[in-house]
């Protein structure tokens, strides 16, 4: 039977739950703030209009712990201000909460040293990212026929110039457009018809805070999850993450 989001979620969240008893997290207190972040704050100027967060439909959630920021994209942001135990036995049932344990994670996970690149990159970072996914791509796949969850604007435009591309996305405002050289398909797809055409899938590490990820997991072909979102996850779990520029 396939893992259902909310089960995945659940697990992780068993997982750092055990990391944190281990090290002593659990009384430290953990502050996460939202909106404080603007776009310009977040990505910085990355010489194009067209991220997400740029339009407005995602914020950028942060935590501090210690000395250390872990980030989650959501769209329901909102503040949190607690103990470490608190994130690790809510439960998970909106995206605000799911948001909030991602980004904790995600800052615990850098403060323990066991992920890094927990900040999003900005300004000219999301330009060279895409450069150097493009190299890697190449250097370690060749040329395969590429499937790219979450339209990442700048990936999407540097793969479109060498690779075959599909790009799926869950907004309403992209789906069915023409955006470099393809018509950007539903999100919500026969991910089994997809894996017979591609050769490689990248995937947005956001997944994993609405519970989709678990449609990626048990693909047979090569994954590759980018962003920020994934970092402390991907640490966990042993996911192969690419985000070069983030800080």
């Amino acid at each position: 039977m396939k893992e259902t989001g909310a089960a995945f979620l659940e697990k992780l969240q068993k997982d750092f739950r055990e990391l944190a008893e281990k090290n002593e997290l659990g009384d430290q207190e953990i502050t996460i703030t939202c909106s404080v972040l603007t776009a310009q704050e977040a990505i910085g100027d990355p010489g194009r209009e067209d991220f997400p967060i740029q339009k407005g439909k995602e914020k950028l959630m942060q935590a501090c712990f210690g000395s250390s920021k872990g980030q989650a994209f959501t769209d329901m942001p909102n503040t949190f201000t607690g103990k470490m135990k608190d994130i690790t036995t809510m439960p998970l049932n909106t995206n605000y909460d799911r948001a909030v344990f991602i980004s904790g994670l995600n800052a615990a996970m850098r403060e323990l040293k066991m992920a890094d690149r927990t900040v999003h990159c900005k300004d000219d970072g999301p330009k060279q990212c895409s450069l150097e996914l493009a190299e890697m791509i190449a250097k370690e796949y060749g040329n395969p026929r590429i499937a790219l969850f979450g339209l990442q604007p700048a990936m999407a435009d540097a793969l479109s110039n060498h690779f075959q591309l599909r790009i799926f996305d869950l907004d309403d405002d992209n789906i069915g457009k023409e955006k470099f050289g393809t018509i950007i398909e539903n999100g919500m797809c026969n991910i089994e018809e997809v894996e017979e055409w591609a050769d490689l899938f990248l995937v947005t590490g956001s997944t994993i805070c609405n519970g989709s990820i678990v449609s990626f997991l048990p693909i047979k072909k090569p994954v590759v999850f980018f962003g920020t979102t994934i970092a402390g996850a991907a640490s966990l779990l042993g996911l192969k993450r690419f985000c070069p520029q983030a800080l």
